[in-house]
């Protein structure tokens, strides 16, 4: 049988076509028993076989809502695709739980030379090696044009055949699973892109009146349309074996209901774990500083997973580079990095000059720390930047590895940008390739204007739709075998192992860390932290003197980023240095 939900047409008619996109058959949808808008028919569909509706009558084609595979792109026919059909090897794979992780976020169509999911499944290795838990892809799901973001899908359902499809998604999965890697897949589901979005002619998708930063609020008021959004996140952890959902920007969405969506999302995915045997995670993205994401659902929260810590990433910004402008000002108070360390959340409630007006709500003491994702860099704050410019770009490489260590010795689930683990030299710029002229002129104006607003050059903004801005943006892997590269390369690998081993980096209790701050009125990036944790302490020298530390007398140096000077029961820091410190284990 096939069905589609379309309360807005008179009619709805299923084409089948051939691969070339000849007609092969027309067949009439009838309502059916559901009601609410439903249609079907009683037709079966092959494997691969090629289909869209006619609706209304009119001439043009539209591809399936929930359309698994679009061979020819958004614009064109949907085909059947039956994820039952593959052979999976992970029957072995008890999945995994967030805590004690670390998560690597890459973009698919950058990380390798090809830019496919077969592609990355080749370079696997690379990231066993390096030690992390659990890889969190960008968003896959089906856009217009070549190359994007990922964040303009229009298909929630597909997989962008550029990337290989979804077939090729099973394998990379499958593949992931064997080296035991978890899988974290990106998911938006706040607005929808600007082309090859045919939604709103089969239903009521999208709010009239009422836009999110990105476009159409996602109407969250009609049932069919949350269901949509559940039973499409069911089906990546179910039907694709994914172990995590990031959720794209959830203060976007606008729900008055109760339960809200992300709690009845949370229940939906937390009765499939229990159904799978395996742990799901679902880890927001928010801006609200807002514990009830992550609070359990007994206690008056969502009972979400995790949620990512943007107050953690300007803090630690802001000390590294000095930057303070915009949303960075606050952060230039001697107590961000220690407030961020030891209760999550900067803004608890506090006065936000960047909004101006009091923001958030302090995170509970029994929250543990492992809740919130936690990151120097990422894809936002490198690729939203004018040039797109990563800390590489203008940092020194003793910096960069006082990065590493601050990142991977933090009280949260540290994340990692592709490339960042060997201090990639290439930056990660906004790209699109919207296929409609119109469209592309304003997205590259838009871009240039939005920069010139800030004093930016508007001749330094890349032209997103440049192919140029896309290839730049690819790593570029010949890179690691220079020396300063592998260095820091070796670093990762270290900090990442020390983590395992000393349970202090994953203890989930934030009470246990104790951050101090030396030069508290010099520049913000001109002071000295040390940081305890437990009986380890990561001591930070980003003066420009050296500094001299006190520290136990059993203490040994477990990693140092610069040749340290020890005596006695002190360690004297060179500039731009840090070490970790403590008993043997």
């Amino acid at each position: 049988m096939i069905d589609v939900w379309a309360p807005r047409a008179g009619s709805v008619r299923l084409r089948r076509l051939t691969p070339a996109g000849a007609t092969v058959s027309e067949h009439d949808l009838a309502p059916d028993a559901r009601g609410d808008g439903w249609w079907s028919a009683e037709v079966e569909l092959a494997e691969g076989e090629r289909y869209g509706f006619l609706l209304d009558g009119r001439a043009d084609l539209r591809p399936d809502p929930r359309s698994r595979r679009q061979p020819r792109g958004v614009h064109g026919p949907s085909a059947l695709f039956d994820a039952s059909r593959f052979e999976w090897t992970d029957a072995r794979w008890e999945g995994r739980q967030l805590a004690g992780g670390v998560v690597y976020e890459l973009h698919v169509g950058t990380f390798t030379p090809e830019g496919t999911l077969d592609a990355l499944s080749g370079r696997l290795d690379h990231l066993v090696d390096l030690g992390v838990t659990h890889i969190e892809l960008l968003p896959v799901n089906a856009f217009s044009g070549t190359w994007n973001w990922g964040y303009d899908g229009v298909l929630w359902y597909a997989v962008h055949e550029g990337y290989g499809g979804p077939a090729a998604y099973q394998r990379f999965v499958d593949a992931a699973h064997a080296r035991g890697l978890a899988v974290v897949q990106d998911v938006v589901y706040n607005h929808l892109g600007p082309s090859g979005n045919y939604l709103p002619e089969f239903g009521p998708y999208l709010r009239d009146g009422q836009n999110t930063t990105w476009g159409a609020s996602v109407n969250l008021d009609e049932p069919a349309v949350r269901e949509f959004i559940i039973e499409n996140a069911l089906m990546w952890l179910r039907d694709l074996h994914v172990d995590a959902l990031r959720l794209d920007a959830v203060h976007a969405l606008h729900d008055e209901r109760s339960p809200h969506l992300l709690q009845e999302l949370a229940e939906r995915v937390d009765a499939l774990a229990d159904e799978l045997g395996r742990p799901l995670s679902l880890i927001a993205e928010s801006d609200l500083n807002d514990p009830t994401l992550i609070l359990p659902r007994e206690a008056g929260g969502y009972g979400l997973t995790a949620q990512w810590s943007d107050d953690w990433h300007h803090a630690v910004h802001v000390a590294l580079t000095g930057e303070t402008e915009g949303y960075y000002a606050d952060f230039a108070a001697p107590e961000a990095l220690p407030k961020v360390s030891q209760g999550g959340f900067f803004h608890d409630g506090t006065f936000s000059s960047f909004r101006g007006r009091p923001h958030g709500s302090p995170l509970p003491e029994d929250v543990p720390a492992w809740r919130l994702v936690t990151f120097a860099q990422d894809h936002d704050q490198i690729g939203n930047r004018a040039e797109g410019d990563r800390l590489s770009a203008s940092l020194s490489p003793e910096r960069l590895a006082v990065a590493a260590v601050l990142t991977l010795t933090s009280p949260g689930t540290p994340m990692l940008f592709m490339g960042e683990e060997w201090g990639a030299s290439t930056p990660w710029q906004f790209f699109t390739s919207h296929e409609e002229p119109e469209l592309a002129k304003a997205t590259a104006e838009g871009r240039i204007a939005e920069f010139a607003r800030m004093g930016w050059d508007p001749a330094r903004v890349p032209d997103p739709q440049d192919p140029e801005t896309f290839r730049r943006s690819r790593l570029e892997w010949d890179e690691i075998a220079e020396p300063h590269h592998e260095r820091l390369l070796a670093l990762y690998r270290r900090l990442i192992a020390l983590r395992r081993e000393r349970p202090e980096l994953t203890d989930p209790d934030m009470a246990h860390t104790v951050v101090s701050v030396i030069d508290a009125e010099a520049a913000p990036q001109s002071r000295a932290y040390r940081i305890d944790r437990g009986a380890l302490s990561v001591l930070v020298n980003l003066t420009g003197a050296e500094v001299e530390f006190a520290v136990d007398a059993d203490a040994r140096i477990l990693v140092e980023t610069s040749e340290v000077s020890v005596t006695g029961r002190s360690v004297a820091l060179p500039p731009d240095s840090a070490v970790i410190v403590g008993p043997a284990a």
